[in-house]
């Protein structure tokens, strides 16, 4: 009699679990699927090791199997993974200025290492588990923290070559430690070996031809590799000075036969942007360059897309500025077609070659 009494006591005094939930008020706001609570608090489901944001439109889970959380390293630390529908780790970590500064000094402490950090020492800085800060970087940056530290060692070997006495002294300070390692690398970071790059390009043959078009003056430059620039002017002298300002002690060849059929492309596309443009590229960059290249020229013809819509196509929704930056970068007008990239008001944003021949271009494209 005595054990009865003490269960329905106990009965009494602890509700169920499902009705501990209904009076939650965060759990009123994952049925309502409520905007209105994002950045407040994410919740995880017990059942599938899964959390979420409580806006999330997966299927409600039971009241009883909701464990709720602060951040989303709260959610990891206690052994859930990210919701791959509504991508919790990065909605609510986007409204965190404190997960932005960690990021930044992680950021300062890569520029600065003589040796890329590892990941586990970049999580264990900053404080978030390793998945984490990696997913957390990323959308920061718009990289790995590798490539950005690659990055980062290809400005460091750029300069240092410019300044070093020796090409094996620059890998040094640039933080190479492997002469094999070096070399194997250094092709794609500079585009050319290290000792032509010391040398001003000394030693690379550049042919050139510049021509008349009804945008002004447009010049092509390809190596053994392909064209490597394509430019837009007022005058060929001016497109030619740029030129030799990249390639200061490169031999120029112009008037060569082959290079000339690639203008007549380029001068064809202007006019008739329908007839597309095929040619052998010679395309050197940064990772995340090389990322944001490919994706415009992944944008049909016609068709132009916002910088935010260019960052969330790679991946990296929160990388804006360096997607601008990466498109500021290209030297191969229309080839790369940094053209079809606009504000997200719409309007026609900065552009290497000029707004009025970026203008025209667009126009051109969504006449044909």
């Amino acid at each position: 009699m005595q054990i009865i009494e003490r269960k329905i006591m106990c009965d009494t005094l602890t509700p169920p679990c499902s009705m501990t939930h209904s009076i939650d008020p965060r759990w009123q706001l994952i049925q309502q699927r409520d905007p209105a609570a994002e950045g407040r608090f994410l919740y995880g489901v017990r059942t599938t090791g899964i959390y979420c944001r409580p806006s999330c439109g997966a299927r409600t889970p039971k009241p009883e199997n909701v464990q709720y959380f602060d951040t989303a390293a709260d959610a990891e630390r206690a052994g859930f993974r990210p919701c791959k529908r509504c991508k919790p780790e990065l909605a609510q970590d986007s409204h965190s200025p404190l997960h932005g500064d960690r990021i930044t000094a992680a950021c300062r402490y890569i520029e600065q290492a003589e040796t890329i950090p590892s990941l586990h020492t970049l999580a264990q800085m900053t404080g978030f588990s390793p998945s984490h800060f990696h997913r957390l970087f990323k959308a920061s940056t718009g990289l790995s923290p590798r490539a950005y530290a690659m990055a980062q060692r290809q400005r460091r070997l750029q300069a240092h070559l410019q300044t070093s006495s020796s090409v094996t002294s620059a890998m040094l300070e640039a933080g190479f430690n492997s002469s094999s390692r070096f070399y194997a690398q250094s092709g794609a970071l500079l585009g050319m070996t290290p000792t032509r790059y010391q040398q001003g390009g000394r030693g690379i043959q550049l042919r050139v031809a510049v021509a008349p078009c009804s945008l002004g003056m447009v010049l092509v430059a390809a190596t053994e590799q392909g064209v490597c620039a394509i430019a837009l002017g007022d005058d060929a002298p001016a497109l030619m000075t740029a030129l030799h300002e990249r390639f200061p002690h490169a031999s120029v060849l112009e008037k060569d036969s082959a290079l000339e059929q690639h203008l007549t492309s380029v001068l064809r596309f202007i006019e008739t942007p329908a007839a597309g443009l095929a040619l052998p590229l010679d395309i050197r960059g940064t990772a995340f360059q090389q990322r944001v290249w490919q994706a415009l020229r992944d944008i049909p013809r016609g068709s132009t897309i916002s910088y935010r819509q260019l960052a969330e196509r790679i991946g990296a929704p929160r990388a804006i500025r360096a997607v601008a930056s990466a498109c500021a970068a290209n030297v191969l007008a229309m080839a790369i077609p940094c053209h079809r990239v606009v504000g997200s008001d719409g309007r026609l944003t900065g552009y290497r070659w000029g707004i009025a021949r970026k203008q025209e271009l667009l126009k051109r494209e969504a006449r044909q």
